[in-house]
């Protein structure tokens, strides 16, 4: 009989097959690694770590600025007052820097108005000079003095008298029958009238005279002057004062050919 077919033997233990390994055991370190990795963090514990993290650096911060304080509280008396003379020392430049800014600017300041001044000044002469020259039209209070010759005996003479009398009176502007006065003016006999500048004029003579009116007039009719002379020679004058008197005839400016600026 085979050796397969023998009956096994009642109450015999059932025997593990020994090629079957058991699990291995984990030594302390890896029981502690495996509690502690992953970390398992509850929503709690999180704000309360966030909350220690901002006090303990918020207490950082008090701890070194009552260390930089406290440096100073524990100076020695001569750092002290080298600390504060460097403070006054630097005070003091900056005011004194402050100073000199304020001084500049004021100096720019007054030499933009001068500069300003002196432009308005240019500007004034150059009109006052522009109507002595005639090269500008004028206007403003004075007189107007009208000659009538209806016997022709009026002379350039007399004119020029009567105009020397104006200038003298205080004139500042005259036009005669639409000629500008200049200082270079001169008068001339014509037939039938006066020349003046080379221009021939006839009556009625009329002056335009800018000036002050009050002063003007009575200059004309001084005993012996100017209307007493012309109504002598059998001519009619006339003036009247006038709050606007406008003189517009221009004469062109000459323009020189070798002269030139200096400036």
């Amino acid at each position: 009989m085979s050796t397969d077919d023998t009956p096994e033997q009642p109450g015999a233990a059932a025997q593990p097959p020994k090629d079957v390994p058991g699990p291995a055991e984990q030594t302390g370190r890896q029981r502690l690694a495996a509690g502690l990795w992953p970390p398992r963090v509850s929503r709690a514990q999180l704000i309360v770590a966030v909350l220690l993290f901002v006090l303990g650096l918020g207490l950082a911060i008090q701890v070194r600025s009552n260390s930089e304080s406290s440096a100073l509280r524990g100076a020695r008396q001569e750092d002290l007052v080298r600390i504060l003379d460097e403070l006054d020392g630097r005070t003091k430049r900056l005011e004194d820097e402050k100073q000199r800014l304020e001084d500049q600017r004021k100096e720019l300041e007054s030499s933009s108005n001068q500069a300003e001044e002196a432009r308005k000044q240019t500007v004034e002469k150059e009109r006052q000079l522009g109507i002595l020259a005639g090269t500008v039209a004028a206007q403003g209070p004075g007189i107007t003095l009208k000659i009538t010759d209806p016997t022709g005996k009026v002379r350039s003479d007399q004119l020029l008298d009567t105009l020397q009398e104006l200038r003298a009176a205080g004139a500042e502007a005259i036009q005669i029958n639409g000629v500008r006065i200049v200082a270079g003016s001169y008068f001339s006999d014509e037939s039938g009238g006066v020349g003046i500048d080379g221009k021939k004029i006839t009556q009625p003579y009329e002056f335009r005279v800018i000036g002050k009116a009050q002063d003007l007039e009575p200059a004309l009719n001084i005993p012996g002057g100017v209307v007493q002379t012309l109504e002598k020679e059998q001519a009619t004058v006339n003036v009247i004062r006038s709050p606007k008197i406008v003189v517009d005839a221009l004469r062109a400016a000459k323009q020189p050919d070798y002269a030139r600026s200096s400036s």
